[in-house]
């Protein structure tokens, strides 16, 4: 039986037809899609104007909140958060009272397409920019039959077959490990690509990169174009190769500062404890990881666990009424709303305006190492994300359209 006679594959409830060439998803970390339009205006992008012309170009929605781990989640799972459990880059216990990265595996309560693929005899490559991702983007492939790959640019240098199914990554792409804070790991993983369908010939290929230069420059800055221009350059030839391809983001990217340039923040922790007394309550900020100077740990999303003894829709209220303050839930109609798992988010859900963060207290964040004006996400304002496939299909757009739909898309255009 060859590749084109095999069945559908089948996971999380949704039906991914077999690719007859390989299906291939890109997320471009923090591509607001003012991005791609000042780009290609400028010239700058060539090939993605040529593929939105003779391709599919749609809008699509990302999941709230808008931030790196639940919405890669998403695409490699298919599903919202309520499904794949992955609410967040930063998780709080309330069971232990620890806050913990929601990067193990242990959190992860769905099958990806990537290991549904594998298991069904595909060849399956995921390469990320930071590690942060990479454990639970692999997570059940097997790397002991040449059929699966998962490394990131960010630990190149030090992978290994049994691990990664590669041995030094670095070596075999002739590329040095990239600098964390640079446009060269988000190039890293289209360079990796590249080679990959040249040498590899995957099934099944999802390529993500990091929104460093996103968060540092805004879309009309000679660096975004930079990298825009590089990306399309990478574009060109895995088009040429021959693969179908669906160029989404995990989410948007706005400006969160002030007039002169200091950061735009509603420190919630710091009006609880005065509302409820210090420490009764917890803000926990998902956007939270080890890379500082993206964002300070400051998006437009927040969840709040509340003492037992607190007038919850008091506490709401108050926090509604505050100048930047977009929305303000209680649990159930968060999840509800945006579709996430009941037992990993507070009493309370806020999400700030366009142009300001949440944060918890003003001397926890370091916002020393903020290189430049703060741009962050997390909230509405960032979840209308580009969705571009490089073949002609019959798509709706958002709200219907989700990017977690990039995998079926892919696939079915792959299967044409």
């Amino acid at each position: 039986m060859n590749k084109i006679d095999r069945a559908p594959v089948t996971v999380n409830g949704r039906v991914y037809p077999w690719p007859r060439v390989p299906a291939v998803a890109i997320c471009l970390d923090g591509c607001e899609p003012a991005y791609l339009d000042v780009a290609i205006a400028e010239g700058l992008m060539p090939t993605l104007a040529r593929i939105r012309r003779t391709g599919t170009d749609r809008r699509a929605h990302s999941v709230i909140p808008s931030f790196t781990n639940p919405n890669n989640l998403s695409i490699a799972t298919g599903r919202p958060p309520s499904v794949h459990g992955i609410c967040g880059n930063y998780l709080y216990d309330p069971e232990t009272g620890e806050e913990v990265m929601m990067n193990d595996v242990r959190f992860l309560r769905a099958p990806t397409i990537f290991k549904a693929f594998h298991d069904a005899g595909a060849r399956v490559a995921v390469v990320t920019a930071k590690d942060k991702l990479r454990a639970l983007l692999g997570a059940g492939l097997s790397f002991d039959d040449d059929r699966a790959l998962a490394f990131s640019s960010e630990k190149s240098g030090t992978t290994t077959r049994a691990e990664h199914g590669i041995d030094r990554a670095s070596e075999w792409l002739g590329m040095k490990v990239p600098e964390v804070y640079s446009a060269e790991l988000s190039e890293f993983v289209f360079a990796a690509g590249v080679k990959l369908l040249e040498a590899w010939r995957p099934d099944v290929m999802y390529l993500t990169t990091t929104d460093y230069i996103q968060h540092k420059f805004a879309p009309e800055d000679q660096g975004a174009k930079d990298f825009y221009a590089m990306f399309d350059r990478y574009l060109a030839r895995l088009d040429a190769l021959g693969a179908a391809i669906v160029v989404t983001a995990d989410h948007g990217m706005k400006p969160k500062h002030r007039a002169d340039g200091t950061p735009a923040v509603i420190y919630v922790q710091d009006l609880l404890d005065d509302w409820l007394g210090k420490g009764a309550a917890r803000v926990i900020l998902p956007i939270t990881d080890p890379y500082v100077v993206h964002h300070g740990a400051l998006g437009s999303f927040a969840t709040a666990y509340l003492p037992e003894a607190a007038d919850r829709a008091a506490v709401m209220a108050r926090l509604a009424a505050l100048e930047g303050m977009t929305l303000v839930l209680d649990r159930e109609a968060a999840v509800r709303r945006f579709e996430l798992p009941a037992d990993r988010i507070g009493d309370i859900v806020m999400i700030s305006g366009e142009n300001m963060t949440i944060g918890t207290s003003s001397h926890r964040h370091d916002l020393a190492a903020l290189k430049g004006p703060l741009r962050s996400h997390g909230g509405l304002s960032e979840q209308e994300v580009p969705f571009i496939v490089n073949r002609v299909l019959d798509l709706p757009s958002a709200p219907v359209l989700r990017n977690f739909d990039a995998f079926h898309h892919a696939c079915t255009a792959a299967a044409l």
